[in-house]
């Protein structure tokens, strides 16, 4: 079946069927990767030792991204698949299984981490990413399987996850610091989409709700959700409510505009990197500017 999918993958390259998607250009060993964010991460260890394939381009929402058959072809003749796991990638579960049928090893970083539920019973929440320390075990996790996979260059490949987890620490260190100085009152997040409960658990921040119930972009607020969410807005005094990236930021604008107050709308990246060259396009980078802009945002 790997020989099959890796004989349909050579045709559409051939037809140009694989314009504008990563694909494996190389005999080195073949890492697919479905998130962007992880797949930074990924790259970051794998350095030139592992040809890293994102599936996700910026942007992208896991949530509902789909994959091309020649994606789905690339998929099943992967040497490793990193996923996220815990329901994100809601439209590439199926192929990642059944590229897993065929026996390629598949690590899920949902399968390593101190998993938080979500407080409406909607299942485990996937956004784990918004605490370093959740993401120091994923390293931990993937790094030895990509030192395996770089054979005669594993030393370099965990030198280069070791340098990561240095990189991550600071940057908890780093988060801990500037969100620990906002004053507890006024440490309250309202997004139009769940996403900062991983970051919310570790930093000591409340949050106030969201404008779409539940872990997925796919659904949207009842009328009661967004009127329990106005009444929390006001009562806390919020002055400042965030949308993410990847969505638009209308559901928002209508808490905002409900509030009937001067409420500011701030865009966070959350769900998938920024564009190359533009603020966020790393991980760490992503973090970073989002820790920046929430301390911006809540601080007196």
């Amino acid at each position: 079946m790997r020989r099959a999918a890796a004989i349909l993958l050579a045709v559409l390259v051939a037809a140009g069927g694989l314009a504008g998607c990563a694909t494996p250009t190389d005999d080195r060993p073949s890492v697919y990767v479905t998130t962007n964010i992880l797949g930074d991460v990924v790259s970051e260890i794998a350095g030139e030792q592992l040809e890293v394939i994102t599936l996700m381009a910026p942007g992208a929402d896991p949530h509902s991204f789909e994959l091309s058959a020649q994606q789905v072809a690339g998929l099943r003749d992967a040497d490793l698949i990193v996923a996220n796991g815990l329901g994100l990638e809601e439209g590439l579960a199926q192929h990642v299984e059944a590229a897993a049928h065929d026996g390629v090893p598949v690590v899920e970083a949902g399968d390593h981490l101190d998993v938080l539920e979500y407080a409406e019973g909607a299942g485990p929440d996937p956004h784990f990413w918004t605490d370093p320390a959740q993401m120091l075990l994923v390293v931990d996790a993937i790094a030895p399987l990509l030192g395996e996979l770089a054979g005669d260059a594993e030393a370099d490949v965990l030198a280069a996850a070791a340098d990561y987890r240095a990189s991550l620490l600071a940057l908890d260190e780093e988060m801990a610091g500037s969100l620990g100085a906002i004053p507890a009152e006024h440490r309250a997040l309202v997004t139009n989409h769940h996403v900062f409960g991983y970051l919310a658990r570790r930093f000591d921040v409340t949050l106030l709700g969201a404008a779409i119930p539940g872990g997925t972009t796919l659904a949207a607020p009842s009328p009661a959700d967004l009127h329990e969410l106005v009444t929390a807005i006001d009562t806390a005094g919020v002055r400042t409510i965030f949308a993410e990236s990847s969505q638009p930021d209308r559901l928002v604008q209508v808490l905002a505009d409900e509030a009937d107050r001067d409420v500011a709308v701030v865009e966070l990246i959350t769900e998938s990197l920024a564009p190359t060259g533009e603020p966020g396009d790393t991980y760490l980078d992503m973090m970073h500017v989002n820790t920046e802009r929430i301390v911006q945002g809540l601080s007196p």
